[in-house]
């Protein structure tokens, strides 16, 4: 007698799951108000599936679920230390993808391979009309946008402006057209792939002309290490394109002034670095400077920190006893993922949110899909100098985008 009812109910489950995440990603890209509205769906409809008790049995035995809960439990369990509760449950509201996700993901997931694969179509579709978006707006103000590289700015992007995230995703964009073009390969049909080639060859080029360096070192660093598997697997014809993407970045200084002027600028602000002095506006003094200030709140703290709700107090605090001449604007949080736990909970947060970072390097699933380690590598390399946890966007492109690659990549075709 359930089997019937069983049957119904997956029959508008899969359809409200496909709408529910692309929801959340048009959201991702156009609205926060629709990426929230997504997620609150996506939840309610996993959480109809009911089977509490198998759920909470596939949680603790996914090691990449509990371990992505992590991240959301020690700033959780900071706000006992915490001074500043209104801060702690600001940032717990945002981090709360970090649980919800992995939860939900622990429930029946009855998704095939071509489903997660018609899931990044649709990433892929939102992100062409995003990079549309973005450039005809540098199109509209290109002179003034061309002189504004030449400071700490860029030109416009989705996810309210935020060009560091966006150029991530972009990165990883370009990753999910190799990976539907060699992998996938053979279930394309023809007339698919060329399209999928002039949307790769569009992302990169938007890549260069956006000049952000977390998205230009993660699509290098993705390039020199698949060209060098693909050679290890003997496909010499990979070494070649190897040479030819080393070429880019030497065509984008000379044909793309915004690529140019980024690196002038870069050379400017590092020379201050160098000479350890303030530069009002700096985009990498202010990093280091921040760092410097996240790294005294660890020594101060070395055991649980300062609790992830007095980490800007705090912040500000070592500011004005060392740079009594720094602006508002440049008082910013530790700009390092591992500086931000470690402030907020000590050694133990940096040990446990290293962890959580290597865990998913080890699942058994995925353990030697090339383009799994290549998405874990850039998510890794963009906290070392940023703080994606600490935004909403930032937490669910790290929770979605690597759930959904899991359980896409290790399906076969």
């Amino acid at each position: 007698m359930n089997a019937p009812r069983r049957d119904s109910v997956e029959k508008w489950r899969r359809p409200a799951f496909f709408l529910s995440i692309t929801a959340m990603l048009a959201g991702l890209l156009f609205s926060r108000a629709l990426l929230s509205s997504g997620l609150i769906f996506f939840v309610v409809v996993s959480l109809l599936q009911g089977r509490i008790s198998q759920r909470l049995k596939n949680f603790f035995r996914s090691p990449l679920l509990w371990s992505m809960s992590l991240l959301f439990v020690l700033p959780a369990l900071s706000g006992v230390w915490s001074d500043d509760h209104s801060q702690w449950l600001q940032i717990l509201r945002i981090k709360l993808p970090l649980l919800l996700l992995p939860i939900c993901f622990a429930g029946e997931n009855n998704f095939r391979f071509k489903d997660w694969t018609m899931i990044s179509f649709v990433f892929l579709v939102l992100m062409f009309a995003a990079i549309c978006q973005s450039s005809w707006g540098y199109v509209q103000n290109t002179a003034a946008t061309n002189a504004a590289y030449l400071k700490a700015y860029t030109m416009e992007t989705p996810l309210g402006n935020d060009h560091v995230r966006f150029s991530l995703l972009v990165a990883i964009a370009i990753f999910a057209i190799i990976f539907l073009l060699v992998k996938a390969g053979e279930n394309l049909k023809r007339n698919t792939r060329a399209p999928l080639f002039i949307l790769a060859v569009i992302h990169i080029v938007y890549l260069h002309v956006l000049a952000v360096r977390t998205g230009l070192v993660c699509f290098y660093l993705g390039v020199i290490i698949l060209l060098v598997w693909l050679l290890s697997h003997h496909n010499r014809k990979s070494f070649f394109l190897l040479v030819l993407c080393l070429f880019l970045p030497v065509a984008a200084y000379l044909i793309l002034p915004t690529f140019k002027n980024k690196v002038s600028y870069l050379r400017y602000d590092l020379s201050f670095v160098q000479k350890n002095t303030y530069l009002p506006g700096s985009s990498d003094g202010n990093r280091f400077v921040s760092i410097k200030a996240g790294w005294a709140l660890l020594k101060q703290h070395p055991l649980i920190g300062v609790g992830f709700g007095d980490i800007e107090g705090e912040t500000n605090k070592f500011y004005e006893a060392n740079f009594l001449q720094m602006s508002e604007n440049d008082k910013i949080l530790p700009s390092s993922q591992w500086m931000i736990y470690g402030s907020g909970t000590g050694w133990l947060g940096i040990i446990l949110f290293s962890f959580g970072i290597l865990v998913p390097f080890f699942l058994k699933a995925v353990q030697k899909n090339i383009f799994w380690i290549l998405l874990n590598i850039f998510i890794a390399f963009s906290y070392l100098f940023d703080i994606g946890l600490e935004v909403q966007f930032g937490v669910f492109i790290h929770a979605f985008i690597t759930l959904w690659w899991y359980n896409w990549l290790q399906l076969k075709e």
